[in-house]
């Protein structure tokens, strides 16, 4: 295989993606680009210009004056960027994830930030996940996988990872949350959220981390050519 290898995760909000896929990017060595930091970004940017998310040619008019989105690393951790500004944390919170999906929706948004993704896997040997990362992002992929897992199981994640924050969410919320952004983003009209048709399902429903990684590592090891296998 010539080139360098990309892996593609994508799946559902909740299903564990960017936690596993920077995990595994970690163990084979592979720069880790996680997308929904972007989109995420970008909806806190529309958020804080004070744009209507809802209007679609108020937000495309700010992408011009889109402060630049960076990633840098500070002890292992990767941290998110906009302009100056880490917003790693600021990112993370419940409200941030319905700007991203609003803002996810629009076709000139994710045209501008396409170019952005596609970039690290020309320049990388990466693992991205996001929902359209092995159907639009990245179509030849050199491995996809569709992460999943049931949506009371992605909420007891998410309700977790947000206690460990201490952000105070009641798990119903979180639950109704997950299950409201699913239905938005599989039924947006623009790369919409599905399973490529040569992707490999793993349903961690029922795997803990360590297992997912385990799981993950794998695939990656028996359907690519890594360490002295490559060319």
């Amino acid at each position: 295989m010539a080139g360098h290898i990309s892996i593609a995760i994508d799946g559902p909000s909740g299903s564990g993606k960017s936690t596993l896929a920077r995990k595994l990017a970690e163990r084979l060595g592979f720069v880790y680009l996680d997308t929904g930091a972007i989109y995420r970004a970008m909806g806190l940017y529309v958020h804080r210009a004070g744009a209507d998310l809802d209007d679609e040619q108020a937000v495309d008019a700010l992408l011009p004056r889109l402060q630049k989105i960076r990633f840098g690393h500070e002890n292992g951790t990767q941290r998110v960027f906009l302009g100056e500004e880490d917003v790693s944390e600021a990112i993370r919170m419940p409200e941030v994830s319905v700007y991203a999906s609003q803002v996810a929706a629009y076709a000139a948004v994710r045209a501008f930030l396409l170019d952005m993704q596609r970039e690290f896997a020309e320049l990388y040997d990466v693992v991205m996940d996001g929902r359209d990362i092995g159907t639009v992002v990245l179509p030849h992929a050199s491995l996809k996988v569709f992460l999943t897992a049931t949506p009371e199981r992605r909420a007891e994640r998410r309700y977790a990872e947000l206690r460990s924050r201490g952000v105070e969410e009641a798990y119903e919320q979180v639950l109704q949350d997950i299950r409201d952004r699913d239905e938005r983003d599989m039924s947006r009209d623009i790369s919409p959220l599905r399973q490529a048709a040569d992707a490999v399902v793993l349903d961690t429903t029922d795997l803990d981390l360590d297992e997912s990684l385990e799981a993950l590592v794998r695939l990656a090891e028996t359907r690519l050519p890594l360490g002295g296998e490559r060319a």
